[in-house]
């Protein structure tokens, strides 16, 4: 899921945009839970572009403020309910802070085997194709060697399947880089809803309208 409209739905109520990321992260919570109950067993979330770092700085400090508190009041609760963390992105890059609260989730959450939660954290679909072939050329991976499977293990998403369905919310139209290597075949889905208002109702539509799909993956 293309997690998108923060910032119109906070301007459609006259609050500051960091109100609605605040709005945006709690949604989260509510996320993971409904996904569970749909027996999911992959989520993949696009929480932070690298192109994101554009904004203005009280808005980019102010939303990882915000990630760094979410994630060490939920790992409790996604432990308890065996979801288990992944973080797709350049760790690296990040503020110190949020990077061993991400860390310590992602040690915490390892043994979760409901659900995979992999949150899409300073990412962009390109540079995960540069690390990965940066990745082949350190190894020195013979070229004759170089093929799909290879680029594939060396992705941010090695371990877990391609996406069958990617929703993106605030009407857009687009993948904006999101895993567009693993999203090849996938259905896609946009809704007119603004993140902070996606509901049951938004979501269960999407998985209702891909499972009515007929996915022939080029035959």
């Amino acid at each position: 899921i293309i997690l998108d409209g923060n910032r119109r739905w906070a301007r459609e109520r006259g609050l500051d945009a960091l109100d609605g990321h605040a709005a945006g992260v709690e949604k989260i919570r509510w996320l993971v839970e409904h996904t569970l109950r749909r027996g999911v067993g992959y989520l993949s979330l696009y929480a932070f572009s690298r192109e994101n770092w554009a904004r203005p700085d009280d808005e980019v400090i102010g939303l990882f403020r915000l990630l760094e508190q979410a994630i060490r009041r939920e790992t409790p609760e996604l432990v308890r309910q065996g979801v288990r963390v992944r973080l797709l992105g350049r760790l690296h890059e990040l503020p110190d802070d949020l990077r061993v609260s991400i860390r310590e989730a992602l040690a915490a959450t390892d043994g979760g085997s409901r659900l995979t939660l992999a949150v899409a954290f300073n990412y962009a679909g390109r540079t995960e194709l540069v690390d990965a072939v940066r990745a082949i050329v350190d190894e020195g991976l013979p070229a004759d060697q170089g093929d799909e499977a290879a680029i594939a293990r060396r992705l941010y998403t090695s371990g877990i399947p391609d996406p069958d369905l990617v929703i993106r919310t605030g009407g857009e139209l687009r993948l904006s880089t999101f895993l567009i290597w693993q999203s090849a075949y996938a259905e896609f889905c946009s809704s007119d809803v603004l993140w902070p208002d996606f509901d049951e109702t938004t979501y269960d539509a999407a998985l209702e309208a891909f499972a009515r799909r007929s996915r022939r993956f080029g035959t």
